[in-house]
C-alpha cells in the first residue's frame, strides 16, 4: 500500500512539501546503530521499496553507524528524484564504548556537514539538524553556525533536536527554524509543549521513537484494543493517532524490514474515530 493522499502533506518552512509519514534510517546499520548492516542489498532495498511506496522524507544522522547510514543513502538513492527530501542531523558523536557524545562546538559542526554532504552525495543537504544542544557550548554559537552554513547555501532547511520550547524560541530569534526532533509518542508526552509551540509557529514536530520501541506505558490497553477493532498491529495505530493528533507531525518509523515498512506505511490510511483518538489522548 503506498501513500496516496495529496493533503496529508507537510510544507517545510511554508515551500518544501512532505508527506508527513516518512521513514527513519537509523536501525540500516548494524547492531546497537554501530557498523555495516548486515546485508547492504538489503539495506537498499528498503530504501527502494519507501520511495516505492510514497515515503518522500528520509531522516538520517551522521553518527548512525556512525557515517553508515548516511552512505547507504547516498548509495542507494542518488541522484535522488526531485520530490524527495533527506534530513540528516550533526552534533552528536559516538565514541568507542557506544555512548552518545554532543559536540556543538562551531568549527565541529562546519566539518561535520562536509562529511554528510559527501555521504549523501549532494551540495545542499535538504534539512540539517542541530542534534542534541550541547553543555559545554554556548546554543547560540552552535544556532549561529548553522544559520551561517544556511546562507552558504550547504544547508536549505533548519531543524532542531532534543530541545526546550526556550531553545525553540531562541534558536528562531536568530533562523528560520523548520523542525524540531523530539522524543514523543502515544505513551511519552514529555514534548507536548513543545509540540504545542511547533504548532503556532507552523514548525514541523519529527517525534523520534514513535513506536516507543513498543512500550506505550498506561496506553499499551487502549493501543491494543483500538488496534483490534482496525484489524491493525499497535504499531500501526501508535501511527495513525501520531499522524491524527497533530497537523504539524512527521513520524519517521525505522525499520530494516521491508515487511515493516509496508505495515508501517499502510497507517497512514487507517482513519481513528473521535472516541478512538480521545481514548488514546486523554
Amino acid at each position: 500500500m503506498a501513500i496516496t493522499n495529496e493533503s496529508d502533506v507537510f510544507h517545510l518552512d511554508g515551500e518544501t512539501p512532505v508527506h508527513r509519514l516518512g521513514y527513519g534510517a537509523m536501525r540500516l546499520t548494524g547492531d546497537d546503530i554501530i557498523g555495516e548492516p548486515e546485508s547492504t542489498e538489503n539495506a537498499h532495498k528498503v530504501l527502494h521499496t519507501a520511495l516505492a511506496r510514497g515515503v518522500d522524507f528520509i531522516d538520517t544522522a551522521d553518527s548512525y553507524g556512525p557515517a553508515v547510514s548516511e552512505r547507504l543513502i547516498g548509495e542507494a538513492l542518488h541522484p535522488y528524484p526531485d520530490d524527495v527530501v533527506v534530513a540528516t542531523k550533526g552534533g552528536l558523536l559516538r565514541n568507542a564504548d557506544g555512548e552518545w557524545l554532543p559536540n556543538g562546538d562551531p568549527d565541529y559542526l562546519r566539518n561535520a556537514i562536509l562529511g554528510s554532504l559527501d555521504r549523501l552525495r549532494v551540495d545542499t543537504i535538504d534539512l540539517y539538524q542541530y542534534h542534541r544542544p550541547d553543555p559545554d557550548t554556548p546554543f547560540e554559537d552552535s544556532v549561529n553556525a548553522l544559520a551561517e552554513l544556511k546562507d552558504e547555501g550547504k544547508i536549505e532547511h533548519l531543524g532542531l533536536s532534543n530541545v526546550s520550547v526556550e531553545q525553540l524560541d531562541e534558536a528562531r530569534d536568530m533562523v528560520d527554524v523548520a523542525t524540531v526532533q523530539n522524543e514523543y509518542n502515544v505513551g511519552n508526552r514529555e514534548s507536548e509543549e513543545v509540540l504545542q509551540a511547533c504548532e503556532e509557529a507552523d514548525v514541523g514536530f519529527i517525534p523520534w521513537f514513535p513506536l516507543g520501541a513498543g512500550d506505550l506505558g498506561e496506553k499499551e490497553s487502549v493501543v491494543e484494543d483500538v488496534a483490534d477493532a482496525h484489524d491493525a498491529t499497535t504499531q500501526q495505530i501508535s501511527l495513525a493517532w501520531l499522524l491524527q493528533h497533530s497537523p504539524v507531525m512527521l513520524p519517521i518509523p525505522g525499520t530494516s524490514s521491508v515487511d515493516h515498512l509496508e505495515q508501517n506505511v499502510a497507517a497512514s490510511s487507517i482513519e481513528l474515530t473521535d472516541d478512538e483518538l480521545s481514548r488514546l489522548t486523554e
